[in-house]
């Protein structure tokens, strides 16, 4: 999985979208910062998988299949770098609906937030990093390719993809989000070893997903949850969007897929936790 470019539909119909907004990466740093604060004396840092062949990034897909039934919900909240205007004339990336209805269903989850989300919506991204019940991870600054052909969408260069990422880091630091996990997941879920190459320095664990959902740009959440629970296994990922614009019934098909999942047996848990299960460690 480390050497082959992840293709998913999901990410079809959103980077295609989203491509329409720009073609230029946006400006390095100055001075790029460590991926991520570092951990402090009482604080142990969050279970990461070791490095892959050649040291590249490591790639988690999905957790143990274990008779322990667990799942993990990601959502994605995209926005590319070249989106304010677009956010200024009205049109919402976020979705707070969806963050209250997984609160209210005590369902913890990861959110994969771009660095422009943050920007534009430091007081959410604040919120929902303080929250125990979620964790924060990165899903680069920009939302522009990490390869040259990932489904229309802009593309970052080489020597800027490990700025990418850490400009991220630095963004969420900036809207207030102190502890945000050392996850990060490519946009479009292309990648190849060049790029796994290239972010390697920031010591992430890249993560992609096994169970796509197709909440994006759909209008039947009866559909987007048959989808999800049709494919859940023990361990999975199901990757959705907290992106109100792109993915509309996401917070719908979210009030059906829990209580089933749970009815089935199924516990909800962050990534964070499935790594940890991964890499023995609980």
């Amino acid at each position: 999985m480390i050497t082959l470019v992840r293709r998913v539909t999901v990410a079809c119909a959103l980077g295609a979208a989203l491509a329409a907004c720009g073609t230029a990466p946006p400006a390095a740093p100055t001075a790029p910062r460590p991926a991520q604060p570092a951990p402090s004396a009482t604080v142990s840092r969050p279970p990461t998988l070791a490095p892959g062949p050649a040291g590249l990034t490591p790639v988690f897909k999905n957790g143990p299949r274990t008779p322990d039934k667990v799942v993990a919900l990601t959502f994605d909240a995209d926005m590319t770098a070249d989106e304010g205007a677009r956010a200024a004339a009205g049109e919402r990336f976020d979705n707070p609906q969806l963050i209250t209805t997984l609160r209210s269903l005590k369902v913890p989850a990861t959110v994969f937030m771009t660095g422009r989300w943050a920007e534009e919506y430091p007081d959410q991204a604040r919120a929902i990093g303080r929250d125990p019940q979620f964790e924060i991870a990165n899903h680069s600054y920009s939302h522009y390719a990490f390869t040259g052909d990932c489904y229309g969408l802009p593309t970052v260069s080489e020597d800027r993809m490990r700025t990418d990422v850490e400009r991220a880091y630095t963004a969420f630091r900036a809207a207030g989000v102190t502890n945000a996990m050392p996850y990060f997941r490519f946009p479009g879920g292309c990648y190849d070893q060049r790029a796994l190459r290239a972010v390697s320095a920031t010591g992430v664990t890249a993560v992609q997903w096994d169970v796509v959902s197709g909440d994006a740009f759909a209008t039947d959440a009866d559909a987007v949850a048959r989808q999800v629970l049709e494919g859940v296994k023990a361990g999975s990922v199901v990757v959705m969007h907290c992106t109100r614009s792109a993915a509309p019934v996401t917070e719908r098909a979210v009030r059906t897929i829990v209580p089933e999942l749970r009815a089935k047996g199924f516990r909800f848990v962050k990534v964070s936790q499935l790594i940890g299960a991964a890499d023995g460690r609980r």
